[in-house]
């Protein structure tokens, strides 16, 4: 199935890049009657109508999300966009900011109109500064032709946008973590609740949304929630977009219109991924971001039952975290036989252990401990006991931590173990091997029968 392109049908195209190009090719064509002719009430209900799932990893109806908002307050509300994007192998958000600035700006105008945001917020991450300049002129564009500012349309409503870029630190990719970073503390996780829907930035009722979910919205508006609901196969709806990437010969950014291609499919075909980049056989496929549970080819293809697994949320979690993963945030690896998967841990390892806040001690000491160990067993210095010793502080970090970091760091390590064991058991065993600098791409370690 070729890709149903809605959010990237314009991503190629250079007028896309500048406010006048955008409206040329139907960009903000539908602001100036929502404001005028719309409520938030309706806007909202529309979003919840359409299914929209959370595109940043967690996959929540974004329109359930919004109805959490306390609009008892008399505080002001916020919408925050969750542009962090720092997931190891996601890189679709960048997509959108970099090629289709005023596709996002849109969908925050509307977004923002729809809960009651008179200022919200684009927070960036420290390593996309190039990204937030095109932003900025972007919304100053926006600004110019009257789509910010006061009293918009003469709808009554005033709406600023602000960009903000963070440190670079992995953790604000957590909205709480977001949220005190904005502030301009440290980006520590908070505890919940208040959830940010009752209390987020500077105290006051705030939604956080990430770019490709916001970036959706104009759309849902366009074509109604039903029609956008009909789009995908349910609970599953819509399109997502894909950061494809590892040993495949079409690495980029593609759109899928949920749970309508297989896996297998995405991985060969020219319309996807195009196949393997050097002639070697799959081995294994990380779905949506470092987080989430590898799997051995044959699980991410096929469940455990034997059927064939879709591109979707509920597709990929068939069998739980023993046969099967989750979606996240989009973030596909592919890994031809030519990889170490003890390696390739050990790398996902010393990521979390260094981007872990270290406000939570099962976090700050079993990464530390857990990155400790697989330097040993990648060195060819391990024992048999610390693979089961890695999987017993895997599970003393799963759900005791503030955020989900420690769940991050947690289930790669036990997912590895589980279905690539015997390539650790290797490791301790033929030491000699292990130590030859070249192992990681020697012939492959045959998985006992």
């Amino acid at each position: 199935m070729a890709q149903r392109k809605m959010l990237l049908e314009y991503a190629d195209n250079p007028e896309a890049r500048s406010l006048e190009g955008w409206k040329r090719l139907g960009g903000y064509a539908q602001v100036e009657s929502i404001l005028k002719t719309r409520t938030p009430d309706s806007i909202m209900e529309e979003v919840k109508s359409s299914g929209l799932r959370g595109r940043g990893g967690a996959g929540f109806p974004c329109g359930l999300k919004w109805s959490f908002l306390d609009r008892k307050s008399d505080k002001p509300r916020y919408l925050v966009c969750n542009g962090d994007e720092s997931e190891p192998g996601t890189f679709k958000d960048r997509h959108i900011m970099e090629r289709l600035p005023h596709q996002l700006i849109e969908g925050m105008i509307v977004s923002s109109f729809a809960i009651g945001s008179k200022h919200s917020y684009i927070y960036v991450r420290g390593e996309y500064m190039y990204i937030l300049r095109i932003l900025e002129k972007a919304i100053d564009e926006a600004y110019a032709a009257g789509y910010l500012g006061k009293n918009i349309f003469g709808s009554g409503w005033d709406f600023d946008l602000s960009v903000h870029p963070g440190a670079g630190a992995y953790i604000c990719g957590e909205e709480t973590a977001l949220l005190e970073g904005l502030e301009g503390r440290r980006g520590n996780p908070r505890i919940k609740p208040p959830f940010p829907a009752v209390s987020g930035l500077y105290g006051c009722p705030t939604i956080v949304n990430n770019v490709e979910t916001i970036a959706a919205v104009p759309y849902i508006i366009a074509m109604g929630g039903d029609a956008y609901a009909g789009i995908g196969v349910k609970p599953s709806t819509g399109t997502k977009l894909i950061s494809a990437s590892g040993h495949i010969r079409k690495p980029g950014v593609y759109e899928i219109e949920l749970g309508k291609v297989s896996c297998e499919e995405f991985l060969h075909s020219e319309d996807y991924c195009g196949g393997p980049s050097n002639g070697r056989p799959f081995k294994a496929v990380i779905a949506g971001g470092s987080s989430v549970p590898v799997l051995p080819l044959d699980l991410f293809v096929k469940t455990a039952a034997g059927v064939p697994r879709m591109m979707s949320y509920e597709s990929l979690a068939e069998g739980g975290f023993v046969s099967g993963t989750s979606l996240g945030s989009g973030g596909l690896f592919v890994m031809d036989d030519s990889t170490c998967m003890v390696r390739n841990l050990w790398n996902l390892a010393r990521f979390y252990r260094h981007e872990s806040c270290g406000q939570c001690s099962p976090c700050r000491e079993g990464t530390a401990w857990m990155e400790k160990l697989l330097e040993r067993l990648e060195a060819g210095e391990g024992k048999l006991t610390d693979i089961d010793l890695l999987v017993e502080i895997s599970k003393k970090i799963e759900g005791n931590t503030i955020c989900p970091l420690g769940d991050a760091a947690a289930w790669p390590v036990a997912s590895h173990i589980r279905h690539f064991r015997h390539e650790f058991e290797h490791h301790v065993r033929f030491p000699e091997k292990i130590r030859d600098p070249k192992h990681n791409v020697a012939a492959p370690i045959p998985r006992p029968s």
